[in-house]
């Protein structure tokens, strides 16, 4: 007993998994219904193998709202004649701005020949205040030559001729005086009705342009609410344009059909209900075990494991895995870092390339996992245990 207890011992931690998928996408899956729907038609039997994207089952419409047959044409009507009310609320909008455009053209070449209008006034008036103030000149030099003339007629040097001539002048100065003064008044009121017509224009003009650009801003928000209203049936034209594939199931993947979950044509399914199940036609096998608590610390990622599987008979010496027969090794891939609901932490195996597992295997088999750990005297494992 002595000498047994100096002999060399494997560590091992034995116990029992089930036979699994590697990769989440491998495993069996479930088709559910997307919408809720009545079952009108089966295009696959359990045992079929289907491809990816091949139709499975065919829903018919449930909810009201949706039971239309023609709901994506009229809501495809719909959509056109709101895109053409935004290309018209467009041609509207490009209108009023050649429209604003063509008034500023206007008023710029009105207020311009207002100015000129104004302009000439204001030469004019000019002209005829230095007309007046020239027949003003007149008129003094006039009624000056007059008294000299009619000082040298009472002296008896001028004849009553010459008197009578210059008075007609000196009449005659006043009148140019009498009409320059009615021509500056003329002209100042020319000058100023030229001024009231620049300000009325500028007014309509400003009057012109506030109407089109308030018509030109309604366009543009009623363009917008059209766009936003557009955008809005794009959407809901898209949601019932994929709500109408959802219909029809189709396999995410090639598999074989395993199971039908519902059964019969007229059974109505909720949203997410499964429909039937699918298992991938290429899977790469692991086997899922659970260990204690206690001899979680002595096994790693990449420990080798052995297994018995269901099925498969094996001679098994606990400790001397050389003289193992009927075995099948695998290697540790994960393991969780929290422990599972039955108090033990869960261990994923994958199997080993050099060594493959039977290949009649399938998922959710029975194994019998030994993880293979240090080599260490006997005395020292029956002191851990």
């Amino acid at each position: 007993l002595l000498a047994m207890a100096f002999l060399p011992w494997t560590q091992n931690i034995q116990s029992t998994g089930q036979v699994t998928m590697l990769r989440p996408d491998q495993r069996p899956q479930q088709v559910p219904s997307a919408i809720p729907g009545r079952i009108e038609e089966w295009f696959v039997q359990e045992g079929q193998y289907v491809h990816a994207g091949d139709p499975l089952v065919r829903l018919s419409e449930v909810k009201p709202e949706y039971t239309d047959p023609e709901l994506l044409e009229r809501t495809r009507e719909q959509l056109a004649a709101k895109e053409s009310g935004v290309l018209a609320y467009e041609d509207k909008i490009r209108a009023l701005r050649e429209q604003h455009a063509a008034i500023s053209v206007a008023r710029d070449l009105k207020l311009s020949a207002a100015a000129n209008k104004t302009r000439q006034a204001q030469l004019k008036v000019a002209t005829d205040s230095a007309a007046l103030i020239a027949s003003t000149l007149n008129l003094e030099v006039a009624l000056a030559q007059l008294e000299r003339q009619q000082a040298l007629y009472n002296q008896g040097l001028k004849s009553l001729t010459d008197l009578e001539t210059r008075r007609m002048k000196g009449q005659e100065a006043e009148a140019k005086l009498t009409k320059a003064m009615n021509d500056l008044d003329y002209s100042r009121n020319t000058l100023t009705n030229a001024l009231l017509e620049q300000s009325t224009v500028a007014s309509e003009f400003v009057d012109k342009l506030a109407k089109v650009n308030s018509d030109r801003f309604s366009a543009e928000s009623a363009a917008a609410e059209a766009r936003g209203e557009v955008a809005k049936l794009r959407n809901t034209l898209a949601n019932y344009e994929a709500r109408a594939g959802f219909r029809t199931l189709r396999a995410p993947q090639s598999g074989r059909v395993t199971q039908a979950l519902q059964m019969g044509i007229g059974e109505t399914v909720k949203e997410g209900t499964p429909i039937l199940t699918i298992v991938p036609d290429e899977t790469a096998l692991a086997v899922e075990f659970y260990v204690e608590p206690m001899d979680l610390p002595l096994i790693h990622i990449g420990n080798e494991v052995r297994f018995l599987f269901d099925g498969w008979p094996a001679i098994v010496f606990s400790g001397w895995p050389a003289v193992t027969y009927g075995t099948f090794p695998g290697q540790i891939v994960a393991i969780d870092p929290v422990i599972s609901p039955n108090g033990k932490y869960r261990v994923l195996v994958s199997e080993q390339e050099q060594t493959p597992w039977p290949e009649a295997l399938r998922a959710g088999g029975g194994a019998r996992g030994i993880a293979l750990l240090d080599e260490v005297p006997i005395w020292y494992e029956v002191w851990r245990q």
